[in-house]
């Protein structure tokens, strides 16, 4: 963090996710703020009639289920075509990111929940509470995308 970003927090008595909107936020900040589930890795499909998105149980090929990170994360939107790029300006679009998601929540002027790395220091409490992709996704490297509908785990109402 940037010594006039320490100030700012310090002066203001709260943590930046608290004192500082999304859209004022450091990349670095910004990056912080994931938790690193990978929920939003998980493939959906949309139904272009009703609006419906259902989120299925097969991460995309690219997640690497053991450290539920993104194999190509710093090219990811070049190389995957479908992959999302979530901004501060396109979080309140995206209505199938999980209610757990730290950029949602703050957005909402929620506070982050209880096993969020930030708050604990480590993603420890978070995959032990269960809060990750990890701990239920199969890889999309094997399935054909015109399979998705069968790994159908929720729908996201349309608005």
């Amino acid at each position: 963090m940037k010594k006039t970003e320490k100030k700012r927090e310090c002066e203001a008595g709260a943590p930046f996710w608290e004192s500082t909107p999304l859209s004022g936020m450091s990349r670095k900040q910004w990056e912080s703020l994931c938790d690193g589930c990978g929920l939003c890795c998980m493939e959906k499909l949309e139904d272009a009639d009703t609006g419906a998105v259902y989120v299925t149980s097969v991460a995309c090929q690219y997640l690497d289920l053991e450290s539920c990170r993104c194999r190509i994360y710093e090219n990811r939107t070049y190389i995957n075509d479908v992959c999302v790029e979530l901004t501060p300006g396109s979080i309140s679009k995206y209505r199938w990111l999980p209610e757990t998601c730290a950029y949602r929540r703050v957005l909402a002027g929620k506070p982050l929940p209880s096993w969020h790395p930030l708050l604990c220091g480590s993603a420890k409490k978070m995959k032990k509470a269960g809060a990750t992709a990890c701990d239920r996704a199969i890889s999309g490297e094997s399935i054909h995308p015109d399979d998705l509908h069968r790994f159908i785990d929720y729908e996201v109402p349309p608005e």
